[in-house]
């Protein structure tokens, strides 16, 4: 059951559905389900949503909200982001609680990755 007044669904703009979706199956091993040419949902990554097609990225720059992602090994996951054609836009740092660095996929979309 869905829980009132929650944040229930995430859609994600980006320039190719095919190209993201073999990005984030390489490094977060992501699966998903297709509705067509232009969208495709991610299933059972924390939070339901989407990705679409678009010419528009975010940034933190560009005042968009961050979304963090998990991870139980930062260096892995940052190396495998490099490995396929991600960029770390800012290093790996320390914040209460824990540890995280920032990184952009192949449409230029950043995101963060966060350990304890």
């Amino acid at each position: 059951m869905d829980q009132h007044h929650s944040i229930n669904y995430l859609e994600i703009p980006v320039k190719d559905i095919i190209a993201t979706k073999a990005f984030f199956t390489q490094v977060f091993a992501w699966q998903f389900q297709d509705y067509g040419p232009q969208y495709s949902c991610f299933l059972r990554v924390g939070i339901d949503g989407g990705f679409y097609q678009s010419d528009s990225q975010f940034t933190l720059a560009k005042g968009s909200p961050l979304i963090v992602l998990y991870s139980q090994d930062l260096s892995a996951t940052e190396a495998k982001i490099i490995q396929s054609g991600g960029q770390i836009t800012k290093a790996i740092f320390s914040f209460p609680g824990g540890r995280r660095f920032h990184f952009t996929d192949i449409n230029g979309n950043e995101y963060g990755v966060w350990s304890e």
